[in-house]
């Protein structure tokens, strides 16, 4: 399984694209975590994803993570509300693999890309990389999260 962890960067260096912000998810950015699947031909992998994901709404509210499903050139938001979104769009801005390929991408709160996924991810494992970023945190002190 190859995992790509990329949100050790203590400074955003805005000359490199791999710190700058998705711009075609730019509606969740500093309100939501947003975690994309791109489904694959058969659709085994990015079902067994959804599957595990969706198995624990409250942990995925708790970190203000919006979860989409791109098939295609189609958005379905699983998790969380999303509107207008462009499959085409979000794929190419992540350098995603091609169509029918799976893949996943957790995006933080600033929007940048935090990890990049070729297999799907457990929900401890994703959530113990959620909890480990520094605004995560911040947050978990906050008498609200």
């Amino acid at each position: 399984m190859s995992k790509t962890l990329l949100y050790g960067a203590t400074k955003i260096d805005e000359t490199n694209s791999a710190y700058a912000p998705v711009e075609s998810l730019a509606q969740f950015q500093w309100r939501n975590r947003v975690f994309v699947v791109f489904a694959d031909r058969d659709n085994s992998r990015a079902a067994h994803q959804e599957n595990h994901l969706l198995a624990n709404r409250s942990a995925l509210d708790e970190r203000d993570l919006v979860v989409l499903k791109i098939s295609g050139a189609g958005v379905r938001p699983l998790f969380g509300a999303a509107d207008g979104l462009d499959g085409e769009a979000i794929r190419r801005d992540l350098e995603a693999p091609e169509v029918g390929e799976f893949a996943a991408f957790l995006l933080g709160k600033d929007g940048t890309v935090k990890l990049k996924l070729s297999e799907p991810i457990t929900n401890g494992e994703l959530f113990a990389i959620i909890d480990s970023m520094p605004m995560r945190a911040a947050e978990s002190l906050k008498p609200d999260k």
